[in-house]
């Protein structure tokens, strides 16, 4: 294997000489590095190296990939971070053995019709320091993706399909401008770590409560007052600097309203169904339409029963796990919980406390 290196020196012809190096140990040289040489344009001759599996030319001056790129099919790392680059180039979808790729601390706002095509491989992108407003739907073709850094852009929301990325573990998107998480979260499965510090957040939604490898959370500097209900297995958790809600009631609740019919004859089957009423549970299969509303179904924290669209929202004060790692000073979390009815309401717990009453979705 053939390596040459140069960082941070002012010589041109210095830098010269070690691409014409370079270019000598043709298909043999496999990696190329050339950081702060204030290059000005990527090197058109770097097709001559079919076999580079490494191309570092980050701390440079460059703003645009060449064309000549798109034949380093061999590539794995390509690192250019710290340049002038305005997109993340269509080049990119060539380059199919590409597995890491930084493009952090440049000027990239957009990404180029197709760049995501022929990323297959691709396990790490990072793209912290640039001036992103959104991220396209085709980010859910980076199907090896692993780690995805977005740090301090300008997103104001992500798209539902980058919770498609089944194989994402780690997810960095601090210092941005989100207002809310996709529901479709709950579909990475596999995250483990979710980083989403200095944003506008001001709700996390139920599908967090999914996310069953995620052992890592930090919402830091958020306007987060109430988090969903579950059983996270976190070994870390950060939420300084959000509004918590205190232990002390929000709202007065209000009497029992009637229910409709639709919410009583729900009640009904979605008891039976859980007590295992054979009857309806063989006339379920015959009814799509019902099947699907019943699925929307909730259960009550009190009473454990189920019902469908008319409940009481609370929130339940519960001290943080023993085995986090916590913020300073967090004694208490305080968790969104539903109840069925006033009946299981006047139930409650000394930790329990109204919130509001929702009368439909």
């Amino acid at each position: 294997m053939v390596t040459f290196s140069l960082f941070y020196f002012s010589s041109k012809p210095m830098a010269e000489r070690l691409l014409v190096r370079a270019l000598k140990g043709g298909k043999n040289t496999k990696i190329v590095t050339l950081n702060g040489k204030k290059i000005t344009k990527m090197p058109s001759t770097l097709e001559k190296l079919p076999g580079l599996k490494t191309l570092d030319l980050q701390n440079n001056r460059i703003p645009k990939v060449c064309p000549e790129i798109s034949t380093l099919t061999q590539l794995t790392s390509l690192n250019l971070g710290n340049n002038l680059l305005e997109e993340v180039p269509e080049e990119m979808k060539y380059l199919t053995s590409l597995k890491k790729l930084h493009l952090f601390g440049n000027r990239i706002h957009r990404f180029a019709s197709g760049a995501c095509d022929g990323l297959q491989n691709l396990i790490l992108l990072s793209l912290n320091n640039n001036q992103l407003t959104w991220i396209p739907p085709e980010v859910s073709r980076l199907k090896s993706l692993t780690y995805l850094s977005i740090n301090h852009n300008w997103l104001a929301s992500i798209p539902r399909e980058l919770c498609f990325l089944k194989n994402l573990s780690e997810l960095q998107l601090n210092y941005n401008q989100l207002i809310c998480i996709a529901e479709e979260i709950k579909f990475l499965k596999n995250l483990q770590k979710l980083f989403l510090v200095r944003n506008n957040i001001e709700v996390l939604p139920e599908g967090f409560c999914d996310l069953i490898n995620l052992r890592s959370l930090d919402i830091a500097g958020n306007v987060i007052q109430i988090f969903p209900s579950g059983n996270l297995k976190l070994r870390e958790f950060y939420c300084e600097e959000n509004p918590l809600l205190m232990k002390q009631p929000v709202h007065a609740v209000k009497q029992e309203g009637v229910w409709r019919l639709q919410e009583i004859t729900s009640r009904f089957i979605m008891n039976q169904l859980a007590e295992k009423n054979l009857f309806l549970m063989q006339a379920f299969e015959w009814y799509p339409q019902v099947r699907n509303i019943i699925s929307q179904g909730r259960k009550c924290a009190i009473c454990g029963k189920s019902f469908l669209a008319v409940w009481l929202e609370c929130v339940e004060f519960v001290p943080p796990s023993k085995n986090w790692k916590i913020s300073r000073n967090l004694q208490l979390v305080p968790l969104r919980i539903l109840i069925c009815s006033y009946k299981c309401f006047n139930q409650r717990g000394p930790n329990v406390f109204g919130i509001a009453q929702v009368e439909s979705r």
